[in-house]
């Protein structure tokens, strides 16, 4: 009798662990998936649903179509990595002097002791996994990659991470799987410098023979690939990758990582690295958007996003998945290479309406494509409220419903980006190689800067002047006509605002950094 009694207890107590875990499993399955796709330098006329009529993205145009497509989406910065920091921080990139363009052998941008989006997921019981460019600095500031590097990825929130150190331009040219190279070769270790050149290797500015790209500035160093680099690198011939594989190399990893942890809730951050220079589209997408390797790379990202798409319908999550697209800064045509960017452009502008670029505080340096989709959750539908890359710690925070840590800059939007209202910004603060300027509803400011108002070598208006820039936007969305002069209440209430966020000493000349 004693035995029965005991055995039906046990089955109780069994019974309950299990509907436990069921009613865990189901709760897991009821928290949707997180993934950012962030292109790099995807200008806001280069993608169909944003005017573009020479260049075909149809997968792109798909969740703009079917999401919310936001007409002021913008990215913190002009530059990368500052944009970069701020989506993955909450935090002004100006907040961080050292967030300025990196260089591969620059040390850890993000303190691992700061708040990530990466940590919050994973307090939220995500799954966290990057995949795709870095540029946020590794290490500690003496990398040697031949041992595990460290700190990474990994110590700012991520549990997996499969990067390229930095730009596809800049040495180290290699892949990074949780702090190893890959496919390094022991007997063939690697050396990285970025001052001095290693005995007896060549170069893009003294051997010009051996180069299948051609660089017009700034890139000629180090050449992996016949292709010029920013900085030298030495060894680690195994590990190198080959730029034309490169986006269906990230691709594969992101579907990878995808079906590995669809059965848990994931965050997901695919950083793709087109179109930056050098454009390089893999053989079957060679001639395919008809504007040369720009175009080409453009068209190749565009197919890989609509492949990663597929594998999210395929395994059953893309209903339960929350998709945000943007791009780390606007558009540039020649970066560095010669690559027919100009010479094919034909009627494409990958800047549409806007003035500028990147590099430049117009509206074209930051105002970028930012889509929001959800399958069967959001509703279609164009939103004019103001939103930034940076808003997205704070508010996918309140999607898994906790609060971050620390002090941010991020604020919540979440009912914007689901399409509930159209909510957004008051004011935002946008920066372009340290140089800071001001947005405030339908106006911006820009304070003047010494300094050339065009980035000659890219052919790029900075935004500099010698006295004050007010535009409206809602009626010179190209700001042509500066107002300053007309409204002098308004400018110098908006530089009041300005000033009680930036600070008044936000410096009038600063040292551009246009690498």
């Amino acid at each position: 009798m004693k035995l029965y009694v005991w055995l039906f207890f046990v089955g109780i107590l069994f019974g309950c662990q299990s509907q436990t875990k069921t009613d865990e499993q189901s709760e897991d399955k009821k928290r949707p998936n997180v993934v950012v796709v962030y292109m790099d330098d995807l200008g806001y006329g280069d993608v169909g649903a944003y005017g573009a009529t020479e260049l075909k993205t149809p997968h792109f145009d798909r969740i703009a179509n079917e999401g919310i497509r936001f007409t002021r989406g913008y990215a913190s910065s002009a530059t990368c990595t500052p944009s970069r920091f701020a989506l993955l921080t909450g935090v002004y990139p100006w907040r961080n002097k050292n967030a300025k363009i990196l260089p591969g052998t620059a040390p850890l941008l993000i303190d691992t002791q700061q708040e990530t989006l990466p940590k919050l997921m994973a307090r939220a019981g995500y799954h966290t996994g990057i995949v795709g460019k870095w540029h946020l600095g590794l290490g500690s500031g003496n990398v040697d990659w031949n041992t595990r590097v460290s700190p990474r990825p990994n110590e700012v929130g991520f549990d997996y991470s499969y990067i390229m150190a930095a730009t596809q331009d800049r040495v180290p040219t290699v892949y990074i799987e949780n702090g190893d190279v890959v496919n390094l070769d022991p007997n063939d270790p690697i050396s990285v410098d970025y001052k001095n050149n290693f005995e007896g290797e060549p170069t893009g500015k003294d051997n010009p023979e051996l180069l299948k790209m051609k660089w017009h500035h700034g890139h000629n160093n180090s050449i992996v690939n016949g292709i010029p680099r920013i900085g030298f690198m030495k060894g680690g011939e195994k590990a190198k990758w080959k730029d034309e594989d490169m986006a269906d190399h990230f691709l594969k990893e992101a579907q990878d990582y995808v079906v590995q942890h669809k059965d848990e809730p994931f965050f997901l951050y695919y950083a793709f690295q087109q179109p930056h220079v050098p454009r390089t589209p893999h053989p079957r997408f060679v001639g395919s958007s008809g504007l040369g390797p720009r175009g080409d790379v453009i068209v190749e990202a565009d197919y890989c996003f609509g492949e990663f798409m597929k594998t999210l319908e395929e395994e059953g999550i893309l209903d339960n998945t929350l998709i945000i697209f943007t791009s780390d800064n606007g558009p540039v045509l020649n970066d560095g290479y010669f690559d027919d960017a100009v010479e094919k452009l034909g009627n494409h502008n990958p800047k549409g309406q806007l003035r500028g670029g990147k590099y430049s505080l117009f509206e074209a340096g930051t105002r970028v494509p930012f889509i929001t989709y959800w399958k069967g959750k959001i509703q279609p539908a164009v939103s004019d409220a103001m939103v930034c890359q940076i808003d997205l710690l704070a508010s996918i925070g309140a999607l898994v419903g906790l609060n971050p840590e620390g002090n941010i800059d991020s604020e919540n939007l979440l009912p914007a980006l689901l399409g509930e209202n159209e909510i957004g910004r008051d004011d935002l603060i946008i920066e372009a190689t340290s140089r800071t300027a001001y947005r405030q509803g339908d106006w911006a400011l820009i304070p003047p800067y010494k300094g050339p108002a065009l980035h000659k070598a890219v052919n790029i208006e900075l935004g500099n002047d010698s006295k004050y820039q007010l535009y409206d936007l809602s009626t010179d969305i190209g700001q042509q006509n500066n107002i300053a002069a007309q409204h002098p209440d308004k400018l110098e209430s908006m530089i009041k605002d300005f000033e009680a966020i930036r600070g008044d000493d936000y410096g009038k000349i600063q040292d551009l950094e246009l690498k």
